[in-house]
């Protein structure tokens, strides 16, 4: 994502998929194909008032390599590991606005370095969602959401004991989002859902740092710092292999802009800088298990297979989907 170490599999995990967005039900009014969600693609607002989803996922990071400006893979010796836990709460105030939070636990550690001090409490998003279109399938018209919050910034950042601590920006960001989805029905009786989506991400303020931070600033620094602006586009498949069984494959697309530092170093030097930017391609298949409507799980795996500035990560992970 960029150079803060602050990337989170799913994000990409803003995804709760037994959420029909008014579609779900495209094949009859005796068939409805049930789903839990892909693993990258955000899914827009509940569809009826009262209604709460819960979404806890489960991954394990691993860098597997490091690319270069231009593209080409290099070794990454003390890239940072971790086990994470990002749970995903929504609950709908009306049949068209719902609300949304994925707060976000870690635990990480470098294979010839140091861990972590204990699990970490990452920035905290929280989203209002809005669905301005109905799904009708009968006539192909998708449901379209559009989804708008900030992030606070709970994780830590500054006056670190340890550089692998730093899993937060210290800064409050805006958040946006605009999703499609659509369900269409197959030859032999499957269904086919498609999202698309993309998302912005934008410093609202700065951080004040101290001594080792998030951003890579060591002992005696003092200033500022704030994230780059960050941005991810993509589309999510989701082939209905029976009512319970879901094949499901996300595409993404990720940039992001440098972090900016400015401040005095521990002799007093002025520090102005302004990081590289970077970009990666994620690829997300995935295996979806439902047993009823309204509860289900799903296990695959994402990997960044293309990119400039940012690490190669593999990311095996699942989740349990509840909707109440």
């Amino acid at each position: 994502m960029g150079c803060l170490l602050l990337h989170v599999p799913a994000a990409h995990g803003e995804n709760t998929g037994n959420s029909s967005e008014g579609g779900s039900q495209a094949l009859s009014r005796t068939y409805e194909q049930w789903y839990t969600g892909s693993l990258v693609s955000p899914s827009g607002a509940l569809t009826k008032k009262g209604v709460f989803a819960f979404e806890p996922y489960f991954a394990y990071s691993t860098p597997t390599g490091y690319l270069d400006s231009g593209g080409r893979e290099r070794a990454l010796h003390s890239g940072m590991r971790d086990i994470s836990n990002f749970t995903l709460y929504k609950y709908a105030i009306t049949n068209a606005i719902s609300i949304q939070t994925t707060p976000t636990i870690s635990y990480g550690w470098r294979r010839h370095g140091d861990t972590t001090s204990g699990a970490k409490f990452g920035d905290l998003p929280v989203d209002v969602m809005w669905r301005y279109l109905n799904a009708d399938p009968t006539r192909y018209i998708p449901a379209l959401s559009i989804f708008a919050g900030i992030a606070f910034p709970t994780g830590d950042y500054t006056k670190l004991g340890r550089t692998e601590d730093g899993i937060g920006t210290g800064a409050y960001t805006f958040r946006l989002a605009l999703t499609e989805q659509s369900t269409y029905t197959l030859p032999g009786h499957h269904a086919l859902r498609l999202r698309i989506w993309g998302t912005f991400r934008r410093a609202l303020t700065t951080a004040h740092i101290t001594n080792t931070s998030s951003y890579g600033t060591t002992q005696g620094f003092h200033g500022t710092a704030g994230p780059g602006m960050y941005g991810e586009s993509g589309f999510s498949l989701e082939y209905g292999i029976s009512q319970k069984w879901v094949l499901a494959l996300d595409l993404a697309r990720d940039w992001a802009d440098g972090a900016s530092i400015h401040g005095h170093d521990a002799r007093g030097a002025l520090v102005h800088t302004v990081g590289e930017g970077s970009g990666d391609w994620m690829i997300a298949p995935a295996i979806e298990y439902n047993w009823s409507p309204r509860f289900g799980i799903i296990a695959g795996v994402t990997a960044i297979f293309a990119g400039h500035d940012t690490a190669r990560v593999l990311s095996p992970q699942f989740a349990f989907n509840s909707v109440f």
